[in-house]
C-alpha cells in the first residue's frame, strides 16, 4: 500500500442493465495505463438505504485502487438513478453480472476482483460462480438471512471479513458457515466491530488490501 496515495476523482458512468440504465461511478488510479485487474463492488440492501455511496463500499473500492486497480461501484436496480425496482436478489445478481462484463470490456482486461458488503456480499458470492473473479471479498455476509449454508464455494481465493459485535449478522453463524466448507475461505474477525465498521474503516481497508495484494494476474495464486 502506498503511503501517499491520492484517491482518484470519481467519474459518473451509465451501464446498460437488464432492467434499464444502471448508475455507476468509476475511479481510475492510473488513468491511461494498461489495466491488469479491475474491481467491482456491490452495495448493501436496497430497501434499507444501501447505495454505492456506502462507506464500506467506498473502503473496499479504495483498497483495490491503492493496488493500482480501477474500480466500478454501481447502484442496483431501483436505487438512485438506476432504472427498475428491487427484485429480492434475483435481478440484482443480473445487475452485478452485467457490470462485471462491462468492467472487463471497458478496461480490456479479463482479471477481476469482486467484492460486496452485506446484501452486496451475498450478490457477489453468487456472481462469483459465473464471473470467475481472480479473488472475492465478502464483508458481513448475511448468512441465514439471504445466504444459505449450502452456497457453492467460488473457485478463487476468498476473504470473509466479519465483526464479532455485528448487530445485524450473527457472528457465530458466520463463523460456523465459514468452517463448514471443505476449503474454508480466509476469515478475518474484527473484535468489537459492528455491522458498519464505524471507526474501523482504515483497518478494514488494510485487511482487504493485504489480501488482494497477492492476488494479481501475474502472481500465480
Amino acid at each position: 500500500m502506498t503511503q501517499h496515495f491520492v484517491p482518484p476523482v470519481p467519474r459518473a458512468a451509465t451501464i446498460d442493465g437488464p432492467a434499464g440504465p444502471l448508475e455507476a461511478r468509476i475511479e481510475e488510479p492510473r488513468a491511461g495505463s494498461p489495466v491488469a485487474v479491475a474491481g467491482v463492488v456491490c452495495h448493501p440492501h436496497p430497501l434499507y438505504g444501501g447505495t454505492m455511496q456506502n462507506k464500506v463500499v467506498h473502503t473496499l473500492a479504495r483498497a483495490m485502487q491503492e493496488l493500482g486497480a480501477p474500480t466500478v461501484r454501481f447502484n442496483f436496480r431501483g436505487v438512485g438513478s438506476s432504472a427498475g425496482q428491487y427484485d429480492a436478489g434475483r435481478g440484482e445478481l443480473e445487475d452485478a453480472l452485467v457490470v462485471a462484463a462491462w468492467a472487463r470490456a471497458h478496461w480490456r482486461c479479463d482479471a477481476l476482483w469482486l467484492a460486496g458488503f452485506s446484501f452486496g456480499a451475498a450478490v457477489a458470492l453468487q456472481a462469483a460462480a459465473i464471473v470467475k473473479p481472480l479473488a472475492l471479498v465478502t464483508v458481513a455476509p448475511p448468512v441465514g438471512r439471504i445466504l444459505a449454508h449450502d452456497t457453492a464455494h467460488p473457485r478463487c481465493p476468498w476473504l470473509v471479513v466479519q465483526g464479532d459485535a455485528d448487530e445485524l449478522v450473527d457472528f457465530a453463524i458466520v463463523r460456523s458457515w465459514v468452517a463448514s466448507y471443505d476449503e474454508p475461505p480466509e476469515l478475518v474477525v474484527f473484535e468489537g466491530a459492528e455491522h458498519f465498521f464505524h471507526g474501523r474503516l482504515g483497518e478494514l481497508r488494510s485487511a482487504v488490501n493485504g489480501f488482494l495484494a497477492g492476488r494479481t494476474p501475474d502472481s500465480g495464486v
